[in-house]
């Protein structure tokens, strides 16, 4: 069995070896993201499918030790997607500090539509904060500005990869015995001062989508120092089932119904199946392993677009920034466009896409605008200028590591050729 599952691995990495050498030398469409993987994720994905362990089991365990504990963390959870682990935090966080219905979670106003839409599910009100136009994230000051009796949570989210302010929301949230909940789903290895994020506050939540940092296809991830957090998320991801220690030794249950029932088909809350397959765990594991070479690549790639397009159009265009001991790894590059150019963002976007560079706006722009969070809970903390500025004025394209400096010239090429026109018209 070893020698046909080495002769198995022989013949991925020969696959993955001809499919990169195959690779067109053009500039084909440049997407959003690419998923950075090779023959190393292949190979632990179909061992574990020839293992016959499939669903979650010793993979799963060790990604959740590996990931937490370059996050700084003593605990992971892994679930099946970003979102889902923002469901079972927020879940947690509302059981364990005993949160009441319409109790306040103060977000970012631009952000991403499962920051919130968890909140509203389990009872509790986003308040809506406006964030900075050149960080893209919650401006402390506006938090100062939304805290009222009934706020409990403070989530500040890393949009884009770049770090929020945590120093300062850490000190804002303490003094107003505020629970930090740190969404960081797309900002795996991002840091400030060498602490990278996710371990400033109570918990914190990643996500694995094929188009982020790092990939599992789909995933997440849950990280706390919190045990009596941890208990709660794994029994939620579990259908609500009770904690199980060893299962031989303490097999039974009893109470003043159940009597010497088993522990395995026992449940004290009301909970999801939101778990991670083994397969998905192998696959981040080998991820996990290139993150920081795949990060330095990103920042790399952004280092060259923000040079040249700051050198030859920062009158027209703002690109990202990294604040002394920030360290940004760039999810993607976000180009804002300046007051009173002569173009709007839909005819910017349109001729990049033109040009086969993908794009998109900064998510849900402000998030409170959209159909769907006009008439739920929220509360809106003053005219949120620079989100609704955002929204009509942003947009992000592809800054992963399967770019070459081929194609980042490209980019720049496209973008100051078009301003050039536009400007000398």
């Amino acid at each position: 069995m070893e020698r046909i599952l080495a002769q198995i691995d022989d013949l991925v990495r020969k696959y993955y070896e001809d499919l990169f050498k195959k690779q067109n030398d053009g500039i084909d469409k440049i997407f959003l993201s690419e998923p950075a993987y090779d023959s190393r994720e292949a190979i632990a994905a179909i061992r574990t499918i020839l293992g016959g362990w499939i669903s979650q089991g010793p993979n799963v365990k060790k990604f959740e030790a590996v990931f937490s504990g370059y996050t700084g963390r003593d605990i992971g959870i892994a679930v099946n997607s970003g979102s889902s682990a923002n469901l079972l935090a927020i879940q947690a966080i509302k059981e364990v500090y005993g949160l009441k219905d319409g109790d306040e979670v103060i977000v970012p106003a631009a952000t991403f539509s499962t920051v919130v839409m968890p909140l509203i599910q389990v009872g509790l009100t986003p308040v809506y904060v406006d964030v900075k136009r050149d960080t893209l994230n919650m401006d402390p000051a506006q938090v100062e500005n939304a805290i009222s009796d009934r706020t409990r949570v403070l989530m500040p989210v890393h949009t884009l990869a770049y770090p929020a302010e945590m120093p300062k929301l850490m000190e804002i949230a303490e003094r107003n015995d505020l629970i930090v909940f740190e969404d960081c789903c797309e900002a795996h290895g991002s840091s400030i001062d060498g602490k990278r994020v996710g371990s400033f506050g109570e918990i914190a939540t990643f996500s694995f989508f094929v188009a982020h940092n790092m990939t599992t296809g789909e995933g997440g991830m849950i990280v706390t120092n919190n045990e009596k957090l941890e208990k709660a998320c794994r029994s939620l991801r579990e259908f609500g089932r009770i904690a199980q220690k060893d299962p031989i030794k303490d097999r039974y249950y009893t109470d003043d119904v159940l009597k010497d029932f088993d522990r395995r088909y026992v449940f004290d809350r009301i909970g999801y199946n939101l778990r991670m397959t083994d397969i998905t765990a192998a696959f981040g594991i080998e991820q996990l392993a290139k993150l920081d070479e795949m990060n330095e690549q990103r920042r790399s790639n952004a280092s060259f677009l923000s040079e040249r397009l700051m050198k030859e159009a920062g009158a027209f265009l703002d690109v990202p920034i990294e604040q002394a001991g920030y360290r940004h790894t760039y999810y993607t590059f976000p180009i804002t466009l300046k007051e009173n150019v002569p173009f709007t963002r839909r005819e910017f976007a349109e001729h990049l896409e033109a040009n086969k560079i993908e794009t998109r706006p900064l998510f849900a722009g402000c998030l409170p605008d959209q159909p769907a969070f006009r008439g739920v809970p929220g509360r809106v903390v003053g005219e949120l200028p620079n989100s609704r500025y955002l929204r009509d004025n942003l947009v992000f394209i592809g800054i992963h590591p399967g770019l070459k400096e081929k194609h980042l010239k490209y980019i720049s090429d496209v973008i100051l050729k078009y301003i050039k026109d536009k400007t000398e018209k």
